[in-house]
């Protein structure tokens, strides 16, 4: 497939690796996986995750960037563009329309929480959590959650912070920002490793992470494991379909696919170590559920020598993770309108800002002034958003993409772009057509409640 027009490419294989890990390692990783641990006995559920990942993550990841990368499009046109190709109905276009849409609801909640980091990294610096209590913790939380002015100032700095960076463009805007900030985010998260080491119970965090108790392990938690492994990946929204649009021919997918998949497991499981020895010192509850960053940790920072300094390191790291996720997130939107209307990319990107900027001052009042206000189901703004994003649209993009490169595609033209051997491919593709289909669906089904209540 040609491509069409003049489109910006990543500078190298590095750069892409470090933009496309940076889309993956997100909230989903620092600040949900180790709850999601904790609340599923530990490393049992580690191991069901981590088969998840190269049997459902690796294959799927694959799959996007490949689509990506084919099409040299946004994820609306090159899904359309494939389907041409493909002979097949262009009804495959929604595929990526709605993806486009998901980056954006994602993120009018996703700026929210990541507003709620910011201002946590202050409160860390400022010293707040000296020798706070579990009960403090909680007041402390719930109390910024009923300021909605707060709220929306750091809401507003983060959105101006993720569309300051898409505005300049591929290379000097997402290319320049994750070369910037991914190094800086494995250099925090190494500090705070070897600090978890030097004044944590790091032995008994191993032990809780790496010895298996199988008597632990529910089907709940082996579907939640399952669908933990989807989204962790950023999969089903686009953003690595259009990441990997930018990619030269000659980089291996599947080698650097793997990178990525190790890079951001990677991430997850030492965080989980390092949260998880600080929790255990300080006799806390692995188990706290995602009160966890919040609530939990605050207590730990807040008894522990230094924890000032360790407590605004672990937030200013969350922060990078959230805003190289969020970057991608609106990506998709932003390249389909600078591809099909006179738009420039700063003018596409502020509207973008803007829409969701609106979006975020109505998830943020669902916590206090707008918290009797309910859109479907008895849910809030908040979870309205959240059910809609991770519950349906994500889990029915990625089925669609795999069913798409399964089964749709012809197989010279897959094979082409994989640049596997024909063992390599068999594997892959019986992922693609069969395991990852029925996979996602148990997931969709469990998320929906039809299957594990």
């Amino acid at each position: 497939m040609t491509q069409t027009g003049h489109r910006s490419m990543w500078s190298s294989r590095w750069a892409f690796m470090l933009a496309t890990a940076g889309s993956a390692i997100g909230l989903g990783n620092i600040w949900k996986l180790p709850y999601m641990i904790g609340v599923n006995g530990g490393s049992a559920f580690v191991l069901v995750f981590l088969a998840c990942i190269f049997l459902l993550g690796i294959p799927l990841m694959m799959c996007e960037i490949m689509l990506g990368r084919r099409a040299q499009r946004n994820p609306a046109d090159g899904m359309l563009a494939l389907a041409r190709e493909a002979r097949a109905p262009a009804a495959w276009k929604w595929v990526g329309i709605a993806g486009l849409f998901a980056g954006l609801l994602i993120l009018g909640f996703y700026s929210i929480i990541a507003g709620w980091v910011l201002d946590y990294i202050v409160r860390a610096a400022s010293g707040e959590f000296r020798g706070i209590d579990g009960p403090a913790a909680k007041q402390q939380f719930d109390q910024f959650l009923a300021t909605p002015l707060q709220m929306l100032v750091w809401h507003t700095l983060f959105i101006v912070m993720t569309l300051g960076v898409v505005a300049r463009g591929v290379n000097a805007g997402l290319e320049k920002a994750n070369m910037i900030l991914m190094p800086a985010l494995f250099a925090i998260l190494l500090v705070l490793v070897g600090y978890s080491m030097a004044v944590g119970d790091f032995s008994r965090s191993a032990q809780f992470m790496f010895t298996p108790d199988f008597s632990k392990l529910t089907p709940v938690a082996v579907v939640s494991a399952l669908g933990h492994a989807f989204f962790s990946l950023s999969l089903g929204m686009g953003a690595v379909m259009v990441y990997g649009s930018y990619l030269q021919r000659h980089v291996s997918i599947a080698r650097t696919t793997i990178y990525i998949a190790v890079a951001d497991t990677g991430v997850g499981i030492l965080i989980g170590l390092a949260i998880f020895a600080l929790v255990f010192a300080n006799d806390l509850e692995a188990g706290a559920g995602p009160g966890l960053m919040f609530q939990t940790l605050p207590i730990a920072f807040g008894s522990m020598p230094g924890g000032d300094i360790i407590g605004t390191l672990f937030f200013l790291l969350v922060t990078f993770a959230a805003w190289t996720s969020a970057i991608s997130l609106v990506e998709p939107a932003i390249a389909w309108l600078t591809e099909n209307t006179r738009l420039t990319r700063k003018q596409s990107a502020w509207l973008i800002g803007i829409t969701d900027w609106l979006l975020g001052i109505a998830v943020l009042l669902s916590f206090n002034e707008w918290q009797h206000v309910h859109i479907v189901f008895g849910l809030g703004i908040f979870d309205t958003l959240d059910k809609l994003t991770s519950t349906i649209m994500l889990p029915l993009g990625g089925l669609a993409m795999a069913l798409f490169a399964g089964y749709v595609m012809k197989t010279e033209h897959v094979r082409e772009e994989l640049g596997l051997g024909m063992g390599p491919y068999r594997i892959w593709r019986a992922l693609i057509r069969y395991v990852a289909p029925l996979a996602i669906l148990a997931v969709f089904l469990y998320l929906l409640g039809v299957i594990g209540n």
